[in-house]
C-alpha cells in the first residue's frame, strides 16, 4: 500500500465541503469510506445509494482555482465505484477551495489529460502521475461557504 500523506486538517477539508454540497438538497446524507477507497458514498433518502464523491483539497480560491487538477486514476477509481453498485447512478468530484467548492459529474466533464502532480515527496509513489485538468465548463457549479 501507498503511504497516506492525508492529515487531519485535509480531512477537515473534506468534511466541510461535503457537507456544503449536501446542505443544499436536505434529502442527502453521506457516508464517509475508508482510507483507501473513494471519499464518500452520497445517499438520497429517494433512491437509496445516489453517487459516489471524491474530494479534492484545492488551496487556491474558487475564481482562481482553474484548471483544477484530478489523477486520473482517482477518475478511474470513482467510476468503477459507481459500476460496481448497481443503486448508484452518478460520480462527483468536489474541489475544495479556500472560498467555496467547485462540483462537477465525472461523466459530463470534459478535460485534458497530462503527466503532472506535486513536488515529490519521500515514500510517495503517487506524487507524478498522469493527471486530468478541468478548465470552467457548462458542467461544473460553484458554492461559496
Amino acid at each position: 500500500m501507498t503511504k497516506l500523506f492525508e492529515t487531519e486538517t485535509n480531512l477537515e477539508r473534506e468534511e466541510r465541503a461535503i457537507k456544503l454540497w449536501t446542505k443544499s438538497e436536505p434529502e442527502k446524507c453521506y457516508e464517509k469510506l475508508g482510507r483507501y477507497e473513494v471519499d464518500y458514498r452520497v445517499f438520497s433518502q429517494k433512491s437509496n445509494t445516489y453517487a459516489y464523491v471524491e474530494v479534492k483539497g484545492r488551496h487556491k480560491k474558487v475564481d482562481e482555482a482553474c484548471p483544477l487538477p484530478i489523477a486520473a486514476r482517482k477518475l478511474v477509481k470513482i467510476y468503477d465505484a459507481m459500476n460496481r453498485d448497481i443503486k448508484a447512478t452518478k460520480a462527483f468530484v468536489i474541489w475544495a477551495c479556500e472560498d467555496g467548492i467547485i462540483v462537477g459529474d465525472i461523466e459530463s466533464l470534459i478535460g485534458k489529460a497530462k503527466t503532472g502532480g506535486r513536488n515529490p515527496r519521500e515514500d510517495s509513489s503517487n506524487d507524478i502521475e498522469m493527471m486530468v485538468y478541468y478548465d470552467i465548463q457548462k458542467g461544473l457549479k460553484k458554492t461559496m461557504y
